[in-house]
């Protein structure tokens, strides 16, 4: 039977229609999904996890107020030192106040935009738990109080030794904790003799410290053996972040900054201990050198004045070790405009591979700066020009280490990015953590990592 064609119009006609029909249904399902309800909710979902899968996840651990800021307004009541929400301007405990900034980032109105964390109130969504313990006001308290002797002891006399216990007691026996071996627990220990009797039992945990100094069992005065070193399974730059002291002096501009008199300048404590003995050395050196000025003192209000002047009008500042390898004086030179001159062949720094100190600071081996003559001649060797352009960098960072929830690119906001880093290997330490209790092999609490 022959089958009869329609003719090649017809079916040019026929078939426009059909692949206009055809684009025009495909059209309607696309505009009808995408724009209903349930299609908007899930790429609102989807946006939204997006967002916050590039923000570092932050739960609080749930610990009693007298642990933080109940803590410290006690403090400021006793001592009649510091209005309600503020931290003691007392300087040796402002320049460990770390803590404090930190806690109050994470209980900020959440109205605050945030960059880099988000706050969870889930803990089973977040990357870390910040415990929220003011370790350094915690410890100065105890030394500072009239109970110094008693500060290494055990006792019941040992307020700071019972508030640590406590805190650990708390927090290892949380589901939190009992869920990751500590290893995604964040303490803040901005004083080396913060936690102090504690360290072992939350040594799995990420420590935020200003140096990894400081870490004995002894008085500093006590000749060192292997018994009397903290291991270094506790304190790791693979699993702990360095964060800067708090600044003692107040920030000058660069508009603000005058002639600069004096070449070298120095104030502070002659005589320390461990590293810190390289003091002595560059004292001797170095007090009867032209254009070169040291001074003894305290950091009281009188000193801190003595202090602010005496950076202003000098080129470069000394900052040798002191008890442990960094102090305050490198920041209070950063925020002063004075080069800081670092004579300290184990320091740690914050924020490195995102801040290059070699821009703005000069960094001699104790070797080197205990020479007769030699650190003189090297410094006075850093032409004017080179001086200025460091100057001009070290205008430009200062806000790399200053304290204020304000700023986007500042100390707090660092920290949170630093803490970030760490999140794929505390994932890692998790699921080997899981992995090993499930079969029945749990592994050590101690992690050793090499620091040198």
């Amino acid at each position: 039977m022959e089958v009869r064609r329609l003719p090649d119009f017809l079916t040019r006609f026929l078939s426009s229609r059909i692949f206009l029909l055809s684009l025009a249904l495909g059209f309607a399902q696309f505009f009808l999904f995408s724009f209903s309800p349930r299609a908007w909710t899930q790429r609102s979902c989807s946006i939204a996890k997006a967002k916050s899968s590039q923000l570092l996840r932050v739960y609080v651990a749930d610990l009693p107020r007298e642990f933080h800021h109940g803590l410290l307004e006690s403090y400021c009541r006793s001592q009649n030192c510091c209005s309600t929400g503020e931290y003691p301007t007392n300087p040796l405990l402002k320049q460990h106040s770390a803590e404090f900034w930190l806690l109050r980032d994470l209980l900020d109105s959440p109205s605050k935009k945030k960059e880099n964390f988000v706050r969870v109130w889930d803990s089973r969504l977040a990357d870390v738990v910040f415990v929220p313990f003011f370790a350094a006001l915690s410890a100065q308290i105890q030394l500072r109080g009239g109970h110094r002797g008693e500060f290494r002891k055990r006792s019941s006399k040992n307020s700071d030794f019972d508030r640590q216990r406590r805190v650990v007691e708390l927090v290892t026996s949380s589901l939190e904790w009992r869920r990751s071996n500590g290893v995604d627990h964040v303490f803040v220990l901005a004083d080396p003799m913060a936690m102090w009797h504690v360290r072992e039992q939350i040594s799995t945990a990420v420590f935020l410290v200003v140096d990894f100094g400081g870490w004995y069992l002894e008085d500093a005065k006590n000749k060192l053996n292997s018994s009397t070193i903290i291991q270094h399974s506790q304190v790791s730059p693979i699993k702990d972040v360095i964060i800067p002291h708090t600044h003692l002096l107040p920030p000058l501009k660069i508009a603000d900054d005058q002639h600069r008199t004096v070449l070298l300048y120095f104030r502070g404590a002659r005589h320390r201990h461990r590293s810190g003995l390289v003091r002595e050395k560059l004292w001797k050196i170095l007090d009867n050198e032209p254009e070169v000025l040291l001074e003894e003192g305290l950091p009281d209000d009188a000193g801190l004045a003595e202090a602010t002047r005496g950076m202003r009008s000098s080129e470069f500042c000394l900052t040798p070790a002191g008890d442990t390898p960094s102090s305050c004086r490198l920041y209070d030179a950063i925020a002063s405009l004075c080069i800081p001159v670092i004579v300290s062949d184990d320091i740690q720094l914050p924020f490195e591979g995102f801040v290059n100190y070699e821009e703005f600071c000069v960094f001699v081996s104790a070797r080197d700066a205990t020479q007769p003559g030699w650190l003189v001649q090297k410094l006075r060797s850093i032409g004017s020009e080179e001086r200025s352009t460091m100057r001009q960098t070290l205008s430009r960072v200062q806000r790399y280490f200053e304290y204020d929830n304000a700023l986007t690119d500042g100390a707090v906001s660092l920290i949170w990015s630093k803490i970030h880093s760490k999140v794929p290997m505390i994932k890692e330490s998790i699921a080997r953590f899981r992995r090993n209790r499930k079969s029945g092999s749990l592994p050590s609490a101690k992690r050793c990592h090499c620091v040198s």
